[in-house]
């Protein structure tokens, strides 16, 4: 008998492990499920001892893990006391894009092999990117808020007030993995002109897709809309910094779904105010939720949402399938597409390294 927890939150429930893991191995009979219920998003995720964007339930997970062998998850706080208390768990899957969650040290000294779920989100979080920049770019909140308070802003209409289109636009995408790819391929289809900055990404085959690869000053400079898609890391926190931001053209519009932390914020809302930027929409902050003081809250021409760019049922369902299908390879002594710790597979699957 495999025991596995099945460790889910509000968003990607138990039962979509569940049922996942039961497809994936439809000829297993020796499956066994214990579950644990996590409170996000009810409750924000944070810090817990040396993992991030986990739910602060460590004893509960303790408790629930007991002989487990593998544990399923999207938000579980597996930190080092966590494989101390489990010597039976040989996987964890997390259904994200980085499992920022685990302890990958403490997981490696304890054998156990860590996977993720890379592009879980992709299509989602694309789609979300266009319709913020959409919304920065007509006016569609302010003229949704102002309406639904008894304002008919016919002035919009002026050419002063008019909004701007993606047609015949240079948009400059900071960041171009799977998201940013998604988001060119939609961008080129409106008619815009796209350009990309990744050091990590192949310059051949962002030019395969039509896209010209940049230095970000230059990105800066060329473009009228710059969307943010890069991971967050110590070399890319504050990558648009305030001097980097002084080279956006007048009335530019910026658009950042991607981390919080990616963005310095402090010289934003004098930007707004004095028009130096067009418009702003965020999806993300360096404090989530922000307080209710943050400048931005009565900055002009700013469209927010409360971290919702992969918030959809498809991105729960995927993730969990994606999770799924390495728990099967594992269990059949494969090697897992997606592993974040490569170093303990020739201990746990011999064959697979």
């Amino acid at each position: 008998m495999t025991l596995i927890l099945s460790a889910g939150d509000h968003f990607v429930g138990n039962d979509l492990f569940t049922s996942a893991i039961r497809a994936a191995n439809p000829d297993r009979d020796d499956l066994r499920f214990r579950e644990l219920l996590l409170p996000w998003p009810h409750e924000p995720f944070g810090d817990v001892g040396t993992v991030s964007e986990a739910s602060d339930r460590v004893e509960e997970l303790i408790a629930a893990l007991g002989d487990a062998e593998v544990a399923v998850t999207q938000m579980a706080p597996f930190v080092p006391e966590v494989f101390q208390a489990a010597p039976a768990l040989r996987m964890i899957g997390v259904c994200r894009g980085g499992p920022v969650n685990v302890d990958l040290d403490a997981a490696t000294a304890a054998g156990v092999l860590v996977s993720f779920a890379p592009g879980r989100n992709a299509q989602a979080a694309a789609e979300y990117a266009i319709g913020l920049m959409l919304a920065a770019m007509r006016r569609v909140v302010t003229g949704d808020a102002e309406l639904k308070n008894g304002v008919w802003r016919g002035d919009y209409y002026s050419y002063g007030n008019a909004g701007t289109e993606l047609g015949g636009s240079t948009v400059g995408l900071v960041g171009y993995g799977a998201i940013g790819r998604i988001v060119a391929r939609v961008l080129i289809a409106f008619g815009a002109r796209v350009l990309a900055f990744d050091p990590y990404a192949d310059a051949d085959a962002i030019a395969a897709d039509g896209v010209e690869a940049v230095a970000l000053p230059d990105l800066m400079r060329r473009s009228s809309v710059v969307s943010l898609h890069a991971r967050l890391t110590s070399d890319s926190r504050h990558l648009l910094d305030a001097p980097m931001l002084e080279l956006l053209p007048e009335g530019a519009v910026l658009v950042n779904s991607a981390r919080g932390g990616l963005l310095d914020y402090a010289p934003l809302p004098d930007m707004l105010r004095s028009g130096r930027l067009g418009a702003l929409a965020l999806d993300v902050y360096d404090i989530e939720p922000p307080p209710q003081d943050w400048p931005l809250l009565s900055a002009p021409n700013v469209v927010l949402s409360p971290h919702l760019a992969g918030a959809t049922r498809q991105t729960a369902e995927r993730a969990a399938s994606i999770v799924a299908d390495d728990v099967r390879l594992f269990l059949d002594g494969a090697r897992p597409e997606h592993v974040a710790n490569p170093a303990v597979l020739e201990r746990l699957v011999p064959h697979a390294g």
